[in-house]
């Protein structure tokens, strides 16, 4: 079936009357339940290996009329992991990995390379998914209903920030203490002593700096054990606390206090996330400047047969939104169907 040259995108994961769907159908199927507009639109964006697009063109030549018959009009589009953010990577001695020409060798950044892709769409809310994490058609009830909500509380409060940046632009000292009041409740943030002995202007510029982020809300699962991050607390060089979504292999496990506290961890992150990209004036967030550079890590990969160390940029949920506004928000198991390997497809018939 040369699955092993096929985009995971393509392969069939379930069947439902005699039909197979590919993950990509069911992603489809998935974006109408949630993401049309009131025109019957739905846009969608795949980010894709070079040299893919024909295959996926093909596709959709032949998805489309099916849908164009219910009155639904897809618009998807496609974009590739940039070349200028590949890193370097290092053999198990420190040196630097070359190719059998003696080039040095550059590979994709991880994830976190895929900021560039976000920053191009011209989009008020994204929502973003790992391709193999759907269900069938007919499966899609909780899932659907669990996006609107995310997006609707998205919504909520993006709606009071535009007010409050609106309210800091015009001087009006007198929503001070709601503002206040909304940082603390919402993410947990607790201005410093200085902050309330300090002047009104200093007090409306920081204010301005808070909520003037682009604002993200993530769908979390309760942890069973599955490979990957989850939410955490971090405290950063300076002391200041905020929410992150953390991987393993971020995290330093020769210390055993951090080891019990990733043991303990209640939640997992499936990478369900509903994001706002555009300011109170509708002008798009410069991404870049919600990046902590110092997020970078290393992970391990094959290369010919060897371990190598691989330089991998702040992940895109990970620290690529670190000075994002965030949110977490507990969702129900039955929205996370991964596929990470064949045996994965068994899960339902083996409860």
């Amino acid at each position: 079936m040369d699955y092993i040259h096929t985009p995971k995108a393509l392969i069939p994961f379930h069947t439902e009357e005699e039909k197979a769907y590919t993950a990509w159908e069911e992603h489809l199927y998935e974006g109408i339940g949630y993401a049309k507009d009131a025109k019957n639109k739905v846009r969608f964006h795949f980010t894709i290996a070079p040299g893919q697009e024909k295959l996926f063109t093909e596709e959709i030549k032949k998805c489309q009329p099916f849908f164009q018959k219910q009155g639904i009009q897809l618009l998807i589009e496609f974009s590739e992991q940039h070349p200028s953010t590949e890193t370097i990577a290092l053999d198990l001695q420190n040196e630097l990995v070359r190719e059998e020409n003696g080039e040095i060798l550059f590979r994709p950044a991880g994830h976190g390379a895929l900021l560039e892709n976000l920053q191009s769409l011209d989009a008020d809310i994204v929502f973003i998914k790992n391709i193999d994490n759907v269900v069938s058609p007919k499966l899609l009830q909780t899932t659907c209903l669990y996006k609107k909500l995310l997006a609707g509380y998205l919504l909520g409060i993006q709606s009071k920030v535009f007010s409050y940046l609106e309210a800091l632009e015009k001087n009006q000292e007198s929503m001070l203490e709601e503002m206040i009041h909304f940082a603390r409740e919402t993410w947990n943030i607790v201005l410093s002593e200085k902050f309330h002995f300090s002047p009104w202007q200093e007090k409306q510029k920081e204010l301005f700096s808070l909520f003037y982020r682009p604002i993200r809300v993530c769908g979390m699962v309760k942890n069973q054990g599955e490979p990957g991050g989850g939410p955490f607390w971090v405290r950063d060089s300076r002391g200041k606390v905020s929410r992150q979504i953390v991987e393993k292999s971020q995290i330093s496990l020769k210390s055993e206090d951090q080891k019990k506290i990733l043991e303990t961890s209640t939640h997992f992150n499936p990478v369900d996330l509903v994001c706002a990209l555009k300011d109170h004036r509708g002008r798009k967030f410069d991404l870049k400047d919600y990046v902590d550079r110092n997020a970078v890590f290393l992970s391990q990969k094959p290369y010919h047969g060897k371990t190598i160390k691989v330089l991998e940029l702040p992940g895109l949920w990970n620290g690529s939104m670190a000075f994002w506004n965030t949110s977490f928000v507990e969702v129900p198991l039955a929205t996370f169907n991964p596929v990470k390997k064949v045996t994965d497809l068994l899960r339902p018939y083996l409860k």
